[in-house]
């Protein structure tokens, strides 16, 4: 009988010093997360003529403030003396413009990389540079043949990223109302777009911007 009721405290003791571990890791681990959190720093790049790129930019921007990240926006024209290599994730915004991202904004990521090469940035293989990422977002309306009209614009501004060094952790193609049409924003292949993106499709971006960043914290 002794024995049973040592063995009974033997083993709520090991149970209590294991529990007593478990708490000091996840304390140790939430530490590292908040530093982590504290330390990033992120840059939101966009342009947008009817405010559908706006909106998203802009709601990402929330998502990071709300996830504790130092965040900055800026419009793509006033962008041009922003420096990628200071951030630790650069999210990227703009609509499909006949498959291609629009003039403001090619002429943007064709001046940085212009920049990047001279000074040695742009090396053979693109290696990767730990903690650098990038989100590419894109609003279309793909009247003719939906999201294949974004895709090859989302595609091409990652590239200037990857061969940076940067990850490329997602694309983002966001359906968006085409506005002064309304025939390609009811006829055409994503079918009836009027108001998108909607208040509940905005929330979704948030959330997915969310676990975006609790993934990079983990």
């Amino acid at each position: 009988m002794r024995q049973d009721a040592y063995g009974c405290r033997k083993s709520r003791r090991i149970r209590k010093q294991a529990g007593s571990l478990r708490y000091s890791a996840n304390r140790s681990k939430s530490r590292e997360i908040k530093k982590r959190r504290d330390e990033m720093k992120a840059a939101i790049i966009y342009w947008s003529k009817t405010g559908n790129t706006e909106k998203v930019a802009h709601t990402i921007k929330e998502a990071l403030n709300e996830a504790e990240v130092d965040a900055i926006i800026k419009r793509v024209e006033e962008a041009g003396d922003l420096d990628f290599f200071a951030y630790d994730l650069i999210c990227l915004g703009f609509p499909s413009y006949q498959w291609h991202p629009p003039e403001p904004m090619d002429m943007f990521l064709k001046s940085k990389f212009s920049t990047y090469r001279q000074q040695g940035r742009v090396k053979v293989s693109a290696p990767r540079i730990p903690g650098k990422y990038a989100l590419i977002f894109c609003t279309f309306s793909g009247p003719h043949t939906g999201i294949n009209e974004a895709i090859p614009a989302g595609k091409y501004a990652e590239q200037f990223f990857d061969h940076l060094g940067f990850q490329v952790l997602d694309e983002w193609y966001i359906v968006s109302e085409f506005h002064g049409s309304e025939i390609n924003s009811t006829k055409g292949r994503m079918g009836d777009i009027r108001g998108k993106p909607t208040a509940e499709e905005l929330q979704q971006i948030k959330q997915n911007t969310w676990q975006l960043i609790q993934g990079l914290l983990k």
